[in-house]
């Protein structure tokens, strides 16, 4: 699917109209193209689904005989997305995604790649955890993954509530992560 920069650019045009402003005056002129080209780049993710997000970043590696099953933990990721109920910022955002090798490792940049797809359309930030750990599932080959998020969402700290220190932290944990409590609770201590 590809993005229509031309229907983004006319309906940028009318909300500017509903809004009671002119599109035509000096600093409106240029509005609807600048919004048209800044949602290409910040919903990239839309154009791809989960499996092909996964095709994109499966570059890995063989893991070296010998080398345990260890967790690869990679975190703090910086990322934002957009609220599909009310396409309002989630901002502050902080991805941590967790996986145990099955025989391959993926490139350590692969995983903030990863991150940083799916978060680039609109979303609900319980379903960026989902779909980062089903990516990287895909691309590892490992159904030990997790992914932890915190952020924060203007739909709550710009409007409504105005709940401005208020963070949400989702957990999405699969396979071993999510059966094991001695994995989970070292998990939660390189968290720290």
């Amino acid at each position: 699917m590809a993005i229509d920069k031309d229907a983004i650019k006319e309906h940028i045009k009318g909300i500017l109209i509903a809004l009671g402003d002119d599109p035509e005056r000096e600093g409106l002129k240029d509005t609807p193209d600048r919004v048209a080209r800044m949602y290409e780049e910040v919903f990239e993710g839309m154009n791809y689904s989960n499996d092909e997000i996964a095709a994109m970043f499966d570059k890995s590696f063989e893991q070296p005989v010998g080398v345990s099953d260890d967790m690869v933990l990679v975190k703090n990721i910086e990322v934002f997305s957009y609220c599909e109920h009310h396409m309002a910022l989630m901002y502050d955002m902080k991805v941590s995604v967790a996986y145990i090798p099955q025989g391959k490792v993926l490139g350590l940049s692969k995983i903030a790649r990863i991150a940083e797809m799916v978060a680039k359309r609109l979303q609900l930030q319980e379903r960026i955890g989902t779909d980062i750990a089903y990516v990287m599932s895909k691309a590892t080959g490992s159904d030990d993954v997790a992914v932890i998020i915190e952020g924060c969402h203007s739909c709550m700290t710009a409007r409504g509530i105005k709940s401005k220190g208020a963070k949400t932290v989702t957990t999405t944990l699969n396979g071993r992560f999510k059966q094991d409590s001695n994995l989970q609770n070292r998990l939660m201590l390189m968290l720290k």
